[in-house]
């Protein structure tokens, strides 16, 4: 019986099996060449024999795509998908996003206790492990397969709407992630930073004409306002809430693709708001084929300043962090975190917590387990004073990937298809 069904498994991948594992190989390879082609004019276009994009460019080119192209298209598509009895079918998508935080976090501590990162690097490894890409590079590959008419899941503009609309609908919870969880875990050091020179960069967010920044507290004119009424329960109240809106970064989560997510959901859940500017009948359906037209933009746009980025190399927080914590990150993200990725969702498949029939759905529940470290959590980095450490990272992390990548791709659209 064994005999029959090794002669059966191989004659499968010498007939029908054989194309399709081509097929998948050519729909997994395919994106990220794609991806890897647009990331190279980004460098081509940054390196000292173009100089097209400079640093100040891919500043203003990232600040635009964050800002307004990556909202636009988050709102449009979001929007245009969303109901409200999807809301409920779609529940599992932040809470994967959870998971994948939890258990990263842990394969990230387990790898940080054996590999032992130089002082005070252990929770920089944890988080550089356990906190993936969940917005930006899915976007970029679902657009890149659902391109191609032939890709497996169907027509290409339903592809490209309900993929970005997974992919959207978890952002607001990975951007709580990064600035709840991710900030308090990148904090220096106790009584210093990561760096002494880069001490007077930490508290970028107060803005004064005195050259101490430091010496400034935060809610200075929020108490300078509040004295006349500090003694009132009013004024303390005020002051508290305050206080908690600072400590938890409120300013930092509502960014502007969480906003435009806020938005796409409220709007899309609503059907009377739906049918007055998301539907093509919409009378303000210009605003959201104006956002459509900006959206597609994002993807181009961000792969330039993405390959630019990479133009510096790995800069010297590779030498602060250590070839072998460099290593150890880059395995683990890469090839530990996917594969027990898989488990979860496999288990959420089990239990019922998974819409049926829905592959794309499963397919983007994978790829939250399958990026690279997430670029924001480098951005998070840079406000605690570890950014030059955090962009050494990303820099390899995101050259391995694209290996990485196509093989877990290739992988998930075998069990799938």
């Amino acid at each position: 019986m064994k005999g029959g069904s090794l002669l059966q498994i191989i004659m499968e991948n010498q007939s029908g099996g054989g194309e399709s594992f081509l097929a998948s190989m050519k729909f997994a390879v395919i994106p990220i060449a794609k991806v890897f082609t647009m990331c190279f004019m980004g460098l081509l276009m940054s390196s000292k024999y173009v100089n097209i994009l400079s640093a100040n460019g891919r500043k203003l080119l990232n600040g635009l795509v964050f800002s307004l192209l990556l909202p636009c298209l988050i709102f449009s598509q979001l929007g245009r998908a969303i109901t409200l009895e999807k809301i409920f079918q779609w529940w599992y998508i932040p809470v994967n996003v959870v998971m994948g935080t939890i258990s990263g976090s842990l394969i990230g501590f387990i790898v940080a206790s054996i590999v032992q990162p130089p002082y005070p690097y252990f929770k920089f490894t944890i988080i550089h492990i356990g906190i993936g890409n969940i917005g930006n590079i899915p976007l970029v590959l679902i657009a890149a397969l659902c391109r191609d008419k032939s890709n497996p899941f169907g027509d290409s503009q339903k592809c490209k709407q309900d993929g970005n609309a997974y992919i959207s609908f978890g952002q607001w919870v990975g951007a709580i992630v990064l600035y709840t969880y991710v900030f308090q875990m990148l904090a220096p050091p106790p009584g210093g930073s990561f760096d002494v020179s880069e001490q007077d960069d930490l508290p970028i967010k107060i803005r004064t004409n005195n050259s101490v920044a430091e010496q400034v507290p935060l809610l200075s004119a929020e108490e300078l306002e509040g004295t006349s009424i500090q003694s009132s329960k009013g004024g303390k109240i005020i002051c508290q809430l305050c206080y908690l809106a600072e400590k938890l970064k409120i300013k930092q989560i509502f960014q502007p693709p969480i906003v435009a997510s806020v938005l796409a959901i409220f709007i899309g859940a609503i059907p009377f708001l739906k049918h007055l500017i998301l539907t093509d009948d919409a009378p303000f359906f210009f605003f959201t084929d104006s956002c459509l037209i900006l959206g597609e933009a994002m993807i181009p746009c961000i792969l330039l300043a993405l390959g630019g980025s990479l133009v510096d190399g790995p800069g010297a927080g590779s030498k602060r962090i250590g070839l072998r914590t460099t290593a150890a990150i880059i395995f683990s993200r890469l090839l530990l975190v996917p594969p027990t990725g898989l488990g979860i969702v496999t288990l959420a498949d089990k239990l019922g917590f998974i819409p049926k029939d829905d592959k794309m759905f499963k397919f983007v529940l994978l790829l939250q387990h399958t990026m690279p470290t997430s670029v924001l959590s480098g951005a998070v980095a840079n406000l605690r004073g570890c950014g030059k450490e955090a962009a050494a990272v990303l820099f390899w992390v995101h050259i391995f990937a694209v290996f990485s990548m196509a093989g877990w791709i290739i992988l998930y659209l075998h069990l799938l298809f």
